[in-house]
C-alpha cells in the first residue's frame, strides 16, 4: 500500500472516470486511488469494478444512493486515516482538475499541512464560461474578505491534507453541506492556525456530462458565509 491517497467522488461520470483513473495511475506510482460512487444511474461503479478489479491501487466504495458530496469527502478522510495514509489529495472526477498537478501536491504537502490548487492565484487559469467565471470570482473575493486568509480560492475540491500533521483535525467537525462544505473546511483550518498554502492550477471546463451543482447552491453558500460573518463578530454563538 502506498502512503498517499487520491480521492474523487462520482455520480454519473461513466464517460470520464476511466480516463481520470488512468491519468492518476500514470502521473504517480506513489498514490493509491479511492472512488466513492453514489450508485450512479449510468453505472460508473460498474466500469471501475470491471476495469480495475485486479489493480490493488484502485479502490471503490459504492454507496446505496446519492448521499452528498460533503459526506463522500468525510468518508474518504476517515478511510485515509483508518488505513494509515500520510497524505490525502481530493479532486473532482469530471476532468476539470488536471491529474498532472498531483506531484506538486505531494511535494508541497511535505512542507505544509493543507494545500489547495487555485485557479485565481497568480498564473492560475479558469476556463469556465463568462457568467460562471464572474460569479465564481466575485464569490471567492467575498469569502476571502470575510474569512481573512491569504488564499484566493475557497470553493474547489482540488486540495491536499498532510494527515501526519493533522492528527487532531477531522472533516466530521465541518457541519456545512453541499459546496459550502469546502469553504467551511478552510474557515475551520484557518481558525485552527493550520499551515496552509496554495499554488496556481488551470481549471478546465467540463467537456462531457453535466454539472452536478444545484442552481441554488450559490445562495446556500452566501447564507452560510453570512452566518460565519456573524459568528466572527460575536453577533451569534
Amino acid at each position: 500500500m502506498n502512503k498517499i491517497l487520491v480521492f474523487a467522488a462520482t455520480y454519473n461520470e461513466a464517460q470520464n472516470v476511466k480516463k481520470l483513473i488512468n491519468q492518476i495511475l500514470k502521473v504517480s506510482s506513489k498514490t493509491d486511488i479511492l472512488i466513492i460512487d453514489d450508485n450512479s444511474e449510468d453505472k460508473t461503479f460498474d466500469i471501475i469494478e470491471k476495469s480495475y478489479n485486479k489493480n490493488p491501487r484502485v479502490m471503490l466504495i459504492k454507496r446505496e444512493r446519492k448521499l452528498g458530496l460533503d459526506t463522500a469527502h468525510k468518508m474518504a478522510f476517515k478511510f485515509a486515516k483508518n488505513n494509515n495514509y500520510k497524505k490525502l489529495i481530493t479532486m473532482d472526477a469530471d476532468l476539470s482538475h488536471d491529474p498532472n498537478e498531483i506531484p506538486k501536491f505531494i511535494k508541497y504537502l511535505d512542507k505544509y499541512d493543507f494545500v489547495i490548487g487555485s485557479r485565481y492565484a497568480p498564473n492560475g487559469l479558469c476556463e469556465m464560461n463568462f457568467l460562471r467565471k464572474i460569479l465564481s470570482i466575485v464569490g471567492n473575493k467575498i469569502i476571502k474578505f470575510i474569512l481573512k486568509t491569504n488564499l484566493t480560492e475557497y470553493t474547489t475540491s482540488y486540495r491536499g491534507f498532510n494527515l501526519k500533521n493533522l492528527k487532531n483535525f477531522d472533516l466530521k467537525i465541518v457541519k456545512s453541506t453541499g459546496y459550502s462544505f469546502f469553504m467551511d473546511t478552510i474557515n475551520i483550518l484557518n481558525e485552527s492556525k493550520i499551515n496552509m498554502y496554495e499554488f496556481p492550477i488551470t481549471f478546465r471546463n467540463r467537456i462531457i456530462g453535466k454539472s452536478k451543482i444545484p442552481k441554488l447552491e450559490i445562495f446556500r453558500t452566501l447564507i452560510r458565509l453570512f452566518v460565519i460573518f456573524l459568528r466572527k463578530h460575536k453577533v451569534i454563538n
